[in-house]
């Protein structure tokens, strides 16, 4: 290969390390594998190594990766959080170990598991909690204190008042945590998280800390970065001394000056892996005393006296015997792999998640192919490619007609999901049951999910409308009720039929259709019966709607069990006639922007207000927004509309624009 060829090959490399490297570090959505990414970056690093002329400032060999999002306030790291070096042989690490020789006498070596996790920097003053960041480009990283002080296991208060401490550790969500969190996005419908590393990256980056707190991440602290007050001398020391101040710390580390005994550890650590209640994704060698790393230094994105070994993934060989097709509570038509029995991580596998349609479609998986599998974050089974075809093979179809109720399914534009949209269906039965009776569609209380679940199992109700029809004793005397709950939910169930027209829209659960765009409905058409016979076409004229939610309105009302619901409400007494009057249209042509709390009006009265006025409410500002108005600990919406130039409103002057 000549220079050129190489400049024009890295070049190709960069762009494409670029490309995946934004998706798993600042997206948390990964396109592929680790492997499959290292493979991509060693080629890169051969090519450079080989012809050093092609080496570019910007190259992903000469920075850290990641980068910091405008979410969360910027925190510059006083000590740069830097990446390690990987390597995926034996021979690699005995390279490593030559060099250090090289340079310093009698090293000692520290070998621990490498956590894939989110790498933080979290700084303590006088033993309490300051704040914590992730790493972002290794410069600067995102303020994350808030979240990070929901994870149990980070000291709020350490058991010594060091004057000033900075701790890095690895974020990491727990398998069974993980695999729980799947399977519920799964049953919902929803797109799962690929694994446990990509989940716990875009958990930490929530702007809501009650999810982290939901979400149960855990910490292992595995390097000292900066201590005031006191002189620690080697990394072994750091690790022990950071336990005995309440951290928890990367586990079964070994300390040894032997290279031969570092691979045993290396290789043992690896046997481990399978077994772990949490993803690692290699081991990790660092020189432990700290005077011998300044003599070693670091490259410009490497430090010289530590390396991380990586793991290549399991993988199976095993045969797709047959495909079971289950529907979510949603509606989503789930296709699952039924494989002939292997031992894969630790764990004998005889299913597999085919996802959906275009999964299946772009590996033309046939009954009978004989499949690579593996365990993604070795936990949930996967497909990774077929290795042979099986004769004659057809490619598998997921059927046309849903398999709980019967009716046809859709997919909709941009969509790779199949979704049965029959509210009738009895494997939607309880989801549709507890999104109609939310506090934003019927408001009915007393009818929570576990209720719910309760009064389906004893066969009291079925449908929606069958709440109307329950009788005082039929609820009296079921667990957990009693006389004085029965009495509360049958007022509750009373008080809901005078409703407005716009909360028994969304109660209906039209897919695509929330409580903003129910309003523009009812507002619009004025009674049920009008918007049951509107056309996409008059629907679509509605200013905020688009064609999908057009259509997914008439395609609802089209089906003869969505007609049948509304019927049978109409006849259980509830209202279905709009309520709501505009006032004036003072606000006509206006759009608001609410962030921050108000001292008095909750959000959904100030929103209120504003379309009773003619207004719009949106959840995003842009230059088409006329005012934010903005109440105490307003974000990054009021911060962006300072930039634009756009004029904040307090709770005051709000209101005297209304009088």
């Amino acid at each position: 290969m000549t220079q050129e060829q190489a400049a024009r090959r890295a070049e190709e490399l960069r762009r494409e390390i670029e490309y995946h490297s934004r998706r798993y570090y600042d997206e948390d959505a990964p396109e592929i594998e680790d492997d499959a990414f290292d493979r991509l970056t060693g080629e890169l690093r051969q090519l450079e190594e080989q012809f050093p002329a092609i080496v570019t400032p910007d190259s992903y060999t000469q920075r850290v990766h990641g980068r910091v999002s405008n979410l969360f306030q910027p925190v510059e790291h006083e000590v740069p959080l830097g990446s390690l070096q990987d390597v995926f042989s034996e021979e690699e690490v005995r390279e490593f170990d030559r060099r250090v020789r090289e340079t310093v006498a009698a090293p000692r070596y520290v070998v621990e598991p490498k956590i894939d996790g989110l790498s933080i920097a979290i700084e303590y003053r006088n033993g309490r909690f300051y704040r914590g960041a992730t790493r972002g480009d290794g410069q600067t990283g995102e303020d994350v204190s808030a979240n990070l002080q929901q994870i149990a296991c980070i000291p709020e208060t350490l058991t010594e008042p060091v004057e000033r401490l900075i701790v890095r550790g690895e974020v990491y969500m727990p398998r069974e945590v993980f695999a729980a969190i799947v399977h519920e996005q799964e049953e919902n419908g929803e797109k799962p998280f690929k694994n446990p590393r990509n989940s716990a990256a875009g958990t930490l980056r929530q702007k809501d800390s009650s999810v982290v707190a939901r979400r149960q991440l855990a910490m292992f602290a595995f390097n000292l970065q900066l201590i005031e007050g006191q002189t620690i001398s080697t990394h072994a020391m750091s690790l022990k001394r950071m336990e005995e101040w309440g951290f928890p710390v990367v586990p079964f580390y070994a300390v040894t000056d032997n290279i031969d005994e570092v691979l045993r550890l290396i290789r043992e650590i690896g046997k481990k892996r399978t077994g772990l209640p949490f993803d690692i994704d290699g081991a990790v060698v660092k020189v432990d005393n700290f005077t011998q790393r300044e003599l070693l230094g670091s490259t410009m994105k490497y430090p010289r006296w530590a390396l991380a070994y990586k793991y290549p993934p399991e993988e199976k060989e095993t045969v797709l015997q047959a495909v079971e097709v289950n529907v979510g509570r949603t509606g989503v038509l789930t296709p699952t792999g039924v494989f002939s029995p292997v031992l894969l991580a630790g764990t004998t596998v005889s299913r597999a998640t085919l996802h959906n349609q275009n999964f299946i479609d772009e590996k033309g998986l046939c009954i009978g192919d004989t499949v690579a599998m593996r365990k993604a974050g070795d936990i949930i089974p996967e497909v990774v490619r077929v290795v042979s075809h099986v004769p004659d093979g057809v490619p598998y179809r997921l059927p046309e007609r849903c398999p709980s109720c019967g009716m046809p399914v859709i997919r909709e534009e941009d969509e790779a999901d199949l979704r049965c949209v029959n509210p009738a269906c009895p494997a939607q039965r309880l989801r549709n049951l507890i999104h109609f009776t939310s506090k934003d569609a019927m408001d009915i209380d007393g009818l929570g999910p576990a209720v719910l679940e309760l009064l389906v199992r004893e066969g009291v109700i079925e449908q929606p409308y069958d709440l109307y029809a329950i009788k005082r004793e039929q609820i009296a005397c079921l667990e957990g009720l009693g006389e004085k709950s029965a009495d509360n939910l049958l007022a509750s169930l009373e008080n809901s039929k005078d409703n407005d027209l716009f909360r028994v829209i969304y109660a209906l659960g039209i897919r695509h259709i929330g409580q903003k765009a129910a309003k523009l409905l009812a507002a619009r058409f004025g009674t049920l019966d009008a918007i049951m016979v509107a056309s996409v076409d008059e629907i679509a004229t509605i200013d905020g709607f688009g064609a999908v939610m057009a259509h997914s309105v008439a395609a609802f009302f089209a089906l003869e069990p969505s007609r049948r619901l509304v019927e049978q409400l109409r006849l259980a007494g509830i209202n279905m006639t709009c309520k709501s009057e505009q006032k004036d249209a003072r606000f006509a042509g206006m759009t608001f922007v609410l962030t921050g709390t108000l001292p008095t009006l909750k959000r959904s009265e100030a929103t209120a207000l504003i379309e009773q006025h003619g207004g719009k409410a949106s959840g995003s500002v842009s230059k088409n927004t006329t005012y934010v108005l903005a109440g105490e600990e307003a974000g990054s919406k009021l911060l962006k509309a300072q930039q634009l130039g756009i004029p904040i409103l307090d709770e005051n002057a709000f209101v005297a624009l209304l009088s």
